[in-house]
């Protein structure tokens, strides 16, 4: 798939694969979603870097189990932290004093920022490069679509009911007029099956996924229903697809990872 070109930054010369995960609005899950297809693809063998782009609500450290870490600068580059069996991660978290302190920055510094994680980062060599864009359609979003060289394409995660679905159209609107290729969306808390007495259900209705999948003639990669367990993976640090590959949650990742990749390798057809 062919993204957009752009002039090649310094840090990322050893970056095969640049893959924007981002969605709408708030509240989907587009950072567990993101982490998690991080360490699907480096369960199937890939070289994975994580890119936080959230300037004002970093989350991915702390899903991901990369939290307090203090970055060093070798050779005039930031060195990323590194996680679950290699992972590379860099997020906004990491220069901030404490936990909660806000980020009260204007564009044109959030913009800085940005860029100066795409040059001034040595990401080494990677297969993918996952970026975790904030929710909407604004600065953080553009910049990165705008400055991030030959990117291969956007996953759009939303949720099932209609709600969601109005921004997720407006995501899907974005990334056509910018020609950022979109691989597909993933349909996120997706239902909940009762583990006591097996009933299904439809917490947040059904089909959204699927409806716009179709209306925009898109992939559906994958329905995550809610689960518990992803919750407390990404309160305690621990991704599922560490704590149990066979786990019918993380079966699902894998199958959207092996997709996403046979996708941006030239396996698949549509935008």
């Amino acid at each position: 798939m062919d993204g957009q070109k752009g002039v090649e930054l310094s840090g990322m010369k050893g970056v095969k694969r640049k893959i924007m995960v981002m969605s709408g609005k708030g509240g989907v899950g587009k950072s567990t979603v993101a982490a998690s297809l991080a360490v699907a693809l480096r369960a199937l063998g890939k070289s994975v870097g994580i890119l936080d782009a959230d300037i004002h609500g970093p989350s991915v450290p702390k899903i991901i189990g990369a939290e307090n870490v203090r970055l060093e600068v070798v050779d005039n580059k930031i060195v990323p932290a590194v996680v679950h069996d290699g992972i590379r991660v860099i997020s906004m978290a990491y220069l901030l004093s404490e936990s909660d302190s806000p980020v009260i920055w204007r564009g044109p510094i959030k913009m800085k920022a940005i860029s100066q994680f795409l040059n001034d980062v040595d990401w080494g060599e990677l297969d993918y490069l996952i970026v975790d864009l904030p929710p909407g359609t604004g600065d953080e979003p553009l910049s990165i679509a705008q400055l991030l060289p030959n990117n291969d394409g956007a996953i759009i995660v939303t949720t099932p009911q209609e709600v969601s679905l109005l921004s997720v159209r407006k995501a899907v609107n974005f990334a056509r007029v910018l020609k950022v290729p979109i691989i597909g969306v993933i349909e996120n808390m997706s239902g909940f099956v009762c583990p006591n007495c097996g009933t299904r259900i439809e917490i947040f209705g059904s089909g959204g996924g699927e409806k716009i999948a179709k209306e925009y003639d898109l992939r559906l990669l994958g329905k995550i229903p809610i689960d518990p367990r992803i919750v407390e993976a990404g309160d305690s640090g621990k991704a599922l697809m560490v704590e149990n590959e066979s786990d019918d949650i993380a079966s699902i990742f894998l199958k959207i990872a092996r997709e996403v990749d046979s996708i941006v390798s030239g396996g698949g057809d549509k935008e």
